[in-house]
């Protein structure tokens, strides 16, 4: 199928209780070669097709639509999802299978829940490529899946940012950029250990045309690092005021990680309570100033911020 694979610092550095792999050695310049949504509508209930479905309209597969250029949204009730060219939301449902691939959504299923078809879809900026496939229905069309997941639109989503299929059933939920089902964070309970209910997340490897090969989040957001961190002892230099406008990556474990060199690969557990990422023992961070998946506004800014290659060097190229 034709689916492309494609600020004020502090001044006091926070030091660090290493983890078992030692963390040395310094990268001054790196020199790595190059290489969005609205707020949750309630969740429908049960339509005239039974509770999983809700209200139709009269297309059904025959009118599936491509999903084009994918995005992630981030949705403040739901989290990370994934949008089409659009900017609408797309769903995954509980009763199909994704190994293997399997629809079972047909007839007026189908109709209140239109099959997005397969055929153009290229990934979101830090989503994983590979998770794109496709899926033979029993009508002879393909649709698009994500992680082996069919994908669909809801029909009394009318308009980009809408999520009004969320929970739906109980069997129908916003897909995530993994192919999961979109849930935010919990946050921690009163009295748990600082650091309790972050999210693991992910990391991953995006292109970007000036940048080359650079980490992103699950979300798609620029990771960063600040030059005057250590990475021998590893330590951030960044708190306060800093800390507000540069967030700290919590902790992805390794599985999470792809395409991530590991060596070095820990977790800085910092004073103020917060543990973060570290790649190559350098403290990674994200930045406020970047709105939307794919964004590199952080780069280069007050000649200490950069992006991260793979291997966790700096990349210094603007």
């Amino acid at each position: 199928m034709g689916i492309k694979r494609g600020t004020t610092l502090a001044t006091v550095a926070v030091v660090v209780a290493l983890t078992a792999t030692a963390c040395g050695g310094d990268d001054t310049a790196g020199n790595a070669k190059p290489a969005g949504a609205a707020a949750v509508a309630p969740a429908a209930g049960a339509g005239d097709y039974g509770s999983d479905y809700g209200a139709g309209s009269a297309n059904a597969t025959a009118d599936a639509k491509g999903a084009g250029q994918l995005a992630i949204a981030q949705n403040e009730q739901i989290g990370a999802l994934l949008t089409d060219s659009a900017g609408m939301t797309l769903y995954r449902f509980d009763k199909d299978t994704a190994k293997p691939p399997k629809s079972n959504c047909d007839g007026d299923c189908a109709k209140a829940w239109p099959a997005v078809a397969a055929g153009d879809a290229t990934a979101a900026a830090g989503m994983d490529a590979s998770l794109l496939g496709e899926v033979v229905r029993t009508d002879g069309s393909k649709q698009l899946t994500v992680a082996g997941w069919p994908v669909y639109r809801y029909s009394k989503d009318t308009k980009a940012g809408e999520t009004n299929g969320q929970g739906v059933g109980g069997t129908w939920f916003a897909l995530a950029p993994d192919g999961k089902k979109a849930a935010k964070a919990a946050a921690a309970p009163a009295g748990a250990p600082a650091g309790a209910g972050e999210a693991t997340g992910a990391l991953t490897v995006a292109k970007d045309p000036k940048l080359g090969e650079h980490i992103v989040d699950g979300n798609g957001m620029t990771v960063y690092r600040f030059k005057k961190d250590t990475a021998w002892p590893m330590a951030s230099n960044c708190t306060g005021d800093c800390v507000a406008k540069w967030p700290v990556v919590p902790p992805v474990d390794k599985a999470n990680a792809k395409g991530i060199v590991e060596k070095g690969y820990s977790v800085l557990d910092r004073p103020d309570g917060k543990k973060q990422q570290a790649i190559d023992c350098w403290p990674v961070y994200t930045f406020t100033g970047d709105k939307k998946a794919g964004d590199i506004n952080g780069q280069g800014v007050g000649g200490t911020w950069y992006a991260v290659s793979p291997d966790g060097k700096l990349i210094t190229t603007s």
